[in-house]
């Protein structure tokens, strides 16, 4: 029996690729976090999106090289001029290839 075919779907994810769900947290809102945030991982070449939340917090899911998103990370945690960041929550996930860009978004 000719067996090629699963070999193909135990390929295990790039693990060069991830994705990041990152809540942040302090003085967040109001101070050009989202704009910043934007265009940071726009010139590191990943995907996803930005929010601000309710509680105040600041909400990011990026997409891309690992390593990229580790950059991106770092950056959030000195956060622009005027923020004061807090803490950072990270969740990691497999790369789904999901968004065409990385933009602000509201809700």
């Amino acid at each position: 029996m000719f067996t090629l075919a699963r070999a193909y779907v135990n390929i295990p994810p790039n693990p060069m690729k991830a994705r990041a769900h990152i809540l942040v947290s302090g003085r967040v809102q109001g101070v050009f976090f989202r704009d910043h945030t934007r265009r940071w991982a726009a010139s590191l070449g990943l995907t996803g999106w930005i929010r601000n939340l309710g509680d105040g917090r600041v909400e990011v899911l990026a997409e891309g090289e690992r390593e990229r998103i580790d950059d991106l990370i770092a950056r959030l945690r000195e956060g622009p001029p005027l923020a004061a960041v807090e803490d950072l929550d990270i969740d990691w996930a497999a790369f789904r290839n999901e968004f065409s860009e990385f933009r602000i978004t509201w809700g």
